[in-house]
């Protein structure tokens, strides 16, 4: 069980130059997007087990928006529109599209050198385009209003609907649960500091987990309940004891 932010959590507040490298680094020396590929593999292999863990304690983009750029936020609410499945799949559908018509272009360079510099660049610009999208959304609305549709995040919220349905996230996932619903006071503390705009204390299920595949496991509701009555917690271990 973990009282606040993860140890990777803490170094999420440092990931942000890694966007920076890629996405300006990248107009220079193509092949700096090649980095992107083993974030994604291991994004897409983290949720499998833990859901959007990686956008709330990893994510560089997410540490640019929301400790770099959070500071000049206007701080307004999300628009509606942005939590729409429509519009979170379409984004999905345009934003896959056109990488992939973009690796269909370049196949016939397999084997030489300048494959893996375009490769490269078009991973640089698609860093590029999230850093100054997601960026003016930061600094106009919310830091993190495009983590709320997010191609990556759609990818991760479907390998946890994966790893639910085999099991693999049952004995390794990590939720926000309460240790006593009956004391909360459903002051909206949680609600007020989430940085997806969620609603932990009108989400939790019988199981008294918060149960919202939207949840970045950030901790920050966690930091913020004046009764600590939430926490991180490793459900396989609480399970195990409450069996017990």
């Amino acid at each position: 069980m973990l009282s606040g932010k993860t140890t990777l959590g803490k170094l999420q507040k440092y990931t942000w130059p890694f966007t920076i490298l890629v996405a300006v680094g990248g107009l220079w020396l193509p092949r700096l997007g090649l980095l992107v590929i083993p974030i994604m593999l291991s994004l897409i292999t983290m949720s499998f087990f833990r859901g959007r863990y990686w956008c709330g304690n990893v994510c560089s983009h997410g540490s640019l928006f929301e400790y770099v750029l959070g500071a000049k936020s206007r701080r307004r609410d999300f628009p509606k529109f942005v939590k729409s499945p429509w519009f979170i799949w379409g984004v999905f559908l345009v934003f896959g599209f056109n990488i992939i018509r973009r690796l269909v272009s370049i196949a016939s360079l397999w084997g030489t050198s300048l494959f893996w510099d375009r490769l490269g660049y078009i991973f640089v610009v698609s860093y590029l385009m999230v850093m100054v999208v997601g960026g003016v959304l930061a600094v106009f609305i919310r830091p993190r209003v495009w983590c709320s549709f997010c191609p990556m995040a759609t990818m991760q919220k479907l390998a946890y609907k994966f790893g639910k349905l085999t099991g693999a996230a049952l004995s390794s996932d990590r939720k926000v649960a309460i240790s006593d619903p009956d004391k909360c006071r459903s002051c909206g503390k949680c609600a007020k500091v989430c940085p997806m705009g969620l609603s932990p204390h009108l989400g939790f299920a019988d199981s008294n987990y918060f149960e919202s595949e939207e949840c970045i496991r950030c901790g920050k509701c966690v930091q913020a309940c004046p009764f600590k009555l939430l926490s991180i917690t490793d459900i396989a271990s609480r399970d195990e004891h409450q069996a017990a």
